[in-house]
């Protein structure tokens, strides 16, 4: 057990230190550009700079430490399983709460300090975009890594070989559990902090505008906000507690819950205390009631116990091609009430809350759920990394009945909390376009401009061209993957038998590499789209690129990672001894639409909630720039 737990610990600190040492580059270099590229268009440039390089490294501290207690718990939860579920369920969510903390508190400390030394919202666009451009390059490195080593092991493995899934025989096995904490650990602790931040910098912009360039209650409100929900969700983390595979589900949702009537109590006390009225109070309710109806949502399409997954199961009786078209039916079905939700909480806070200041508290609300939300979250890469250790440790079949349902219930819980940063991305970008408009001045946005109808449809195009160069980046990731498995299959003496040892090593170096090279052009897209248009077209026009950005990024987003994880638990469902189990051709079936779910849900998908945000803090942090120097 230590020396597997040891082999995924060194594979996912040796790319985290690579993709890091990338990206730092990369950072350098764009810092270097804020502070003395803009520094005659802009006073406090080298501030900003020193802002956005604060903000890129918080967010890189939080994923950071997210993986390396991830990498940590998942053999203590195998431990524990040896004792009872009730043992490794609570350590699995107490090394998921750590990083949770984590986010929520490096936020808050990153964004406060800020303030109280610089005195100035605005400069805090750089810490935002330096999360922003973190969490992109953190959510796309990680996702094709983790889906090019998941992708590569389940063709050669399960379909061809027909393995189980954590075999040790399976040479790209080792890949596939550090591409979990890589991925799903430091991946969306990244997004959820670059979330978190971002959507307080846009509360205390709008507030900086709107109430007289002085520090007032309001400006500070999304931070008292903040605050409250960290204590909330540290009182509603102790009461997540589990002793058999049915109240798994129920007691991490019971952490949301209460955690969200706590922070609905902490708010109501802090608005009187500070306002007259209740207005700003109604709009924190409003985020939190999207919350809640985004998690059951998600968990009515995505968990294994529900109609939608056991529909996509049935429909494997007939062959792949009919799991496929039922899961994407499934998929583009879920955006109907979380976009209901969200427009319906945005018009209710912009018109009972206090403008686009109430919606910019409803999505700090929303998001100040973060250390509940990604503790559950970090809770699946920890359970998904036991059930691995046990298996290729050969643990008795025993913890494998523990640790199976403890994964089975991860793949909901990631699944939620998808969801909760998909939700949370569209109406914290609201908010960002809010305070773009503001240092724009812009009031309208034409469709009848010509230069605004450009803007509108490459925003649009953007989520598409970006979902396909990161799915392009998993299939080749995946096709170096299965070309070295299936060489070691044939020449290493023994592997298949397990009397061959296999090249564990090999197969995280192909995913390291993969990874580190596919990210640059996503990247590079996302912080040069909004630019060009600017500059060439206008603020209008990059008004329109945001919203149409802002539009199908979200529809895309909730369509593919509900895809992606219907298809993963309906493969579960049937591997529970259902429609035939394991083996069966409905089984053969499910696997190939997991396959194709898995860079929908865990590339992606994700993927595009940072590639929304980059493009409105982008916006922000040229916008006077592009004011006075765009040339049509």
């Amino acid at each position: 057990m230590r020396k597997i737990s040891s082999a995924i610990r060194e594979g996912a600190v040796a790319y985290l230190n690579r993709q890091y040492r990338t990206i730092a580059v990369i950072s350098i270099v764009l810092a270097l550009v804020i502070a003395f590229g803009l520094r005659s268009f802009m006073a406090n440039s080298y501030l900003v700079a020193v802002a956005f390089i604060l903000g890129a490294f918080l967010s890189a501290l939080a994923g950071y430490i997210g993986m390396m207690v991830s990498v940590r718990a998942n053999v203590r939860t195998a431990q524990a399983a040896t004792r009872s579920l009730k043992d490794a369920f609570s350590v699995a969510f107490s090394g998921g709460a750590v990083t949770g903390f984590a986010v929520a508190g490096l936020g808050l400390l990153g964004v406060t300090v800020l303030l109280l030394i610089l005195k100035d919202p605005n400069i805090l666009i750089g810490f935002g975009f330096g999360a922003s451009l973190i969490s992109l390059f953190a959510r796309v490195g990680g996702g094709i890594y983790t889906k090019g080593a998941d992708v590569g092991a389940d063709l050669v493995g399960k379909v061809e070989k027909g393995i189980p899934e954590d075999d040790p025989r399976n040479p790209a096995v080792i890949a596939d559990n550090v591409g979990d904490n890589v991925g799903d650990c430091a991946g969306m602790a990244a997004d959820l902090f670059e979330s978190y931040t971002v959507t307080i910098i846009a509360a205390m912009l709008l507030a900086w505008t709107a109430f007289g360039h002085s520090f007032t209650n309001e400006l500070a409100f999304p931070l008292v906000l903040g605050s409250v929900a960290v204590i909330a969700s540290l009182v509603g983390s102790l009461f997540v507690r589990a002793s058999s595979p049915a109240r798994i589900w129920p007691a991490l949702n019971n952490g949301i819950l209460i955690s969200a009537a706590l922070s609905a109590v902490g708010f109501f006390a802090v608005n009187k205390l500070m306002f007259s009225d209740l207005k700003y109070f109604i709009a924190a309710v409003i985020g939190l009631a999207i919350t809640v109806i985004i998690g059951y949502v998600t968990e009515y399409y995505t968990a294994a116990n529900k109609k939608p997954v056991q529909q996509v199961a049935d429909s494997a009786k007939t062959g792949p091609a009919t799991v496929i078209i039922l899961g994407i039916a499934k998929g583009m079905e879920s955006t109907l009430i979380p976009v209901i939700a969200i427009v319906a909480g945005a018009f209710l806070a912009y018109t009972f809350g206090g403008g686009f200041y109430g919606v910019a508290i409803a999505a700090t609300a929303m998001l100040a759920m973060t250390a509940i939300i990604v503790a559950v979250d970090a809770y699946g890469p920890i359970t998904d990394n036991a059930g691995g250790i046990a298996e290729m440790s050969k643990m008795p079949e025993s913890v494998r009945k523990i640790t199976d349902p403890l994964d089975a219930v991860g793949n909901t819980t990631k699944a939620v909390t998808k969801g909760f940063a998909i939700g949370s991305a569209g109406l914290a970008a609201l908010s960002l376009f809010a305070a773009y408009s503001d240092l724009t001045g812009i009031d309208v946005i034409n469709l009848y401009d010509p230069a605004v109808v450009v803007g509108l449809f490459a925003g649009g195009l953007l989520p598409f061209i970006f979902s396909s160069l990161t799915m392009r980046a998993v299939g080749r990731a995946a096709t170096g993957m299965v070309v070295e498995v299936r060489r070691q299959f044939k020449e290493i003496p023994g592997l298949m038998k397990g009397t061959g040892k296999p090249d564990y090593a090999r197969c995280v170096d192909i995913s390291t590499k993969s990874a580190i090279r596919e990210l640059i052009l996503p990247g590079v897209i996302a912080v040069a789209a909004p630019l060009i248009v600017g500059f060439v077209l206008g603020p209008e026009a990059l008004g329109g690129l945001l919203g149409g950005a802002i539009v199908t990024g979200l529809l895309l987003a909730i369509t593919m990672t509900t895809s992606g994880a219907a298809w993963d638990n309906a493969k579960k469902y049937i591997e529970a001894g259902n429609l035939g189990g394991k083996g069966s051709d409905a089984h053969k079936a499910a696997v190939v639409g997991d396959t194709v779910g898995d860079p929908f849900k865990d590339t992606s998908g994700p993927a595009l909630n940072p590639l929304i945000k980059v493009l409105n803090t982008i916006a922000l942090l040229a916008a006077s720039l592009i004011v006075s120097h765009h040339l049509f």
